[in-house]
């Protein structure tokens, strides 16, 4: 394995690596994970996106090994978008990439090709985090609690009882899932809070998008509910839809996307 490189930007010193040869394709992983906790998941290859290209892979900020301040501003979905264009600056990366992103990274790649859709070719969006909620009893509340927890409790405390929840109904059956956090402790309260406060574009902005877009979804989970893809797949413009309903089914994303960026 390569060895990382870092880029600094506001407060984090980002880990990423960028290797290869080819036309250059991306990946951004979800809250609390980083690339070495996908890779213990098993269930999507982003390396294998490499096959006859640059691929580019981080750790988000305050995840794996990037650094972050304890700044809840600073977790925000808009800020993690800045990284990803800042990071592409530094490449000077001269051609469109491909670049697939899983939750926190949907939206890093959903706002990014907003702001800057000429750095893009095409999107893979992986399980979108609940948006657009309204009224009570809001599942992104849970991000808030959590932190909240964690500033009660302490971060040892909360992670035992994270350790111990009960997987999502589509994982369990699955040995491997495992959603430990590769965060470090003083910096989870400020990221749940600043995922909790953020959003994904509004649907105005999406629908603007011009770029060819898969969208794949599991379900059973509150937090990346089908209702989320769907509603994205209606706002995106001959985007492509896949919903899976078990743990197989999700282990044909790598094949799915790779097909898809090699259009």
């Amino acid at each position: 394995m390569c060895s990382d490189r870092y880029f600094t930007r506001e407060g984090a010193r980002i880990a990423y690596q960028f290797t290869g040869s080819g036309s250059p394709v991306g990946y951004a992983h979800g809250v609390m994970l980083s690339r070495d906790a996908v890779r213990r998941l098993d269930l999507f290859d982003f390396e294998s996106l490499a096959a006859d290209h640059r691929l580019l892979t981080y750790d988000q900020r305050g995840h794996g090994r990037s650094t972050g301040r304890p700044i809840t501003e600073d977790y925000r979905f808009e800020n993690f978008a800045r990284d990803l264009l800042g990071l592409i600056d530094a490449l000077d990366v001269d051609e469109p990439l491909d670049f697939a992103g899983s939750s926190l990274g949907c939206d890093t790649a959903l706002r990014a090709a907003l702001a800057e859709p000429y750095r893009f070719r095409r999107l893979a969006l992986l399980i979108p985090p609940v948006a657009w909620e309204s009224g009570a009893g809001q599942a992104k509340q849970w991000y808030l609690d959590a932190a909240d927890d964690i500033d009660g409790r302490g971060a040892a405390a909360w992670r035992q009882q994270w350790a111990h929840a009960e997987p999502l109904p589509i994982f369990a059956e699955y040995p491997k899932f495992d959603l430990t956090p590769d965060v470090a402790d003083h910096l989870l309260a400020p990221i749940l809070r600043g995922v909790g406060r953020s959003d994904l574009p509004e649907p105005e902005a999406i629908a603007t998008l011009r770029h060819p877009t898969l969208i794949l979804a599991w379900d059973t989970d509150p937090l990346h509910p089908v209702s989320t893809a769907e509603r994205l797949h209606e706002l995106i413009p001959g985007s492509t839809l896949h919903v899976s309903r078990s743990v197989d089914d999700i282990r044909t994303w790598t094949g799915r996307i790779t097909d898809f960026f090699a259009n």
